[in-house]
């Protein structure tokens, strides 16, 4: 009771990315709170499920595994998690800001009354006082995203509704292995206990899923462009510098905006977060909505023809002048060097 679940998004019997960052997280919060970090798989042919996910540290996995499961629709998954919310009472509950997530995500929480954080960045246990009523309140989550289109971060508590959920994408939370023998208890869900056959009344006749068309969030190399890159024309530069790096394009939300790159690339608050080991940023300003998508990126290398732009204070290297100068340089030398 009052642990820490997180639901585990499957994809053809594989937990997605953003369910093992969240475990990472969960596994976190839970330690920091005393309590178990529980999860929750629905799905068909969830066998090897346990295997994957019980080395994050999970105490207890619930599974729900059927072949009517074998697709998510909404209704059989939000009846069973809240069926199963009412009866094991978690005090914080986790799923990914994913097209799943975002759907899931409200109804559960509009069917137990517990309010719900969208698109956080970051999660942290702390203490709350209302200012109103001076009231006092231990260990609440602090359930921390930009607002106000990213001018400012807020910091989002529930004080009294349980579970505290919120909803997170994926790459803002590390994903780290606690331990490769951890193991935890598995408990079966009696799907006729919590599902209706009316819920089931929407079945997947044929599903089509297009791949990506970029690897963005697992490039090891990202170089991105910004609204400073000055035309469609200039961003082929950016195409020829990541080809001789082995590396992904990406953009701002500006230069996306502007017609020069599809959105498929647009890195930030309402993009892709990224964490690579190296980030080079050409002509982008660095607002708060771009910095929410990669802050995290191992070294950032900045060209930007604005000395005072706000990126060049959190790049590890700054260069000064413009793409049509600079880019061209940095790809003859790599092509020489790279012989």
């Amino acid at each position: 009771m009052n642990n820490v679940v997180v639901y585990l998004e499957i994809e053809e019997g594989v937990a997605a990315d953003v369910s093992l960052e969240l475990l990472t997280k969960g596994r976190k919060l839970a330690t920091t709170l005393g309590v178990q970090l529980e999860a929750v798989a629905i799905g068909s042919g969830l066998d090897k499920i346990p295997a994957q996910v019980m080395p994050y540290g999970v105490d207890t996995l619930y599974v729900a595994d059927d072949k009517r499961l074998t697709f998510y629709t909404s209704l059989p998954h939000t009846s069973i998690l809240v069926g199963l919310f009412k009866d094991i009472e978690p005090q914080i509950a986790l799923m990914g800001a994913t097209s799943t997530g975002r759907d899931l995500g409200p109804r559960v929480s509009s069917a137990l009354f517990s309010g719900l954080t969208a698109d956080c960045t970051s999660l942290e246990i702390g203490d709350y006082t209302d200012a109103k009523s001076g009231k006092e309140y231990k260990n609440l989550l602090y359930q921390i995203r930009p607002a106000f289109g990213g001018n400012i971060v807020a910091t989002i508590v529930n004080p009294e509704h349980r579970p505290q959920m919120a909803t997170v994408r994926e790459g803002v939370m590390k994903k780290e292995i606690l331990d490769a023998d951890y193991k935890g208890e598995i408990k079966r869900i009696d799907i006729d206990k919590y599902v209706s056959s009316t819920d089931f009344v929407v079945s997947v006749l044929e599903r089509q899923m297009e791949k990506g068309k970029n690897n963005l969030k697992n490039s090891p190399i990202i170089v991105s462009g910004g609204y400073g890159v000055g035309s469609k024309e200039n961003f082929q530069l950016l195409y020829d510098l990541a080809k001789e790096l082995h590396a992904e394009v990406g953009a701002s939300r500006a230069a996306v905006d502007a017609g020069w790159v599809d959105h498929d690339r647009q890195i930030g608050q309402t993009g892709v977060t990224v964490r690579p080991k190296l980030y080079i940023a050409c002509g982008i300003s660095g607002q708060i909505q771009h910095l929410a998508g990669m802050q995290e990126s191992g070294i950032v290398i900045s060209v930007n023809s604005d000395p005072d732009a706000p990126i060049n204070a959190v790049a590890d290297y700054v260069i000064t002048g413009t793409v049509e100068d600079v880019l061209p340089k940095l790809i003859k030398y790599f092509k020489k060097n790279s012989k």
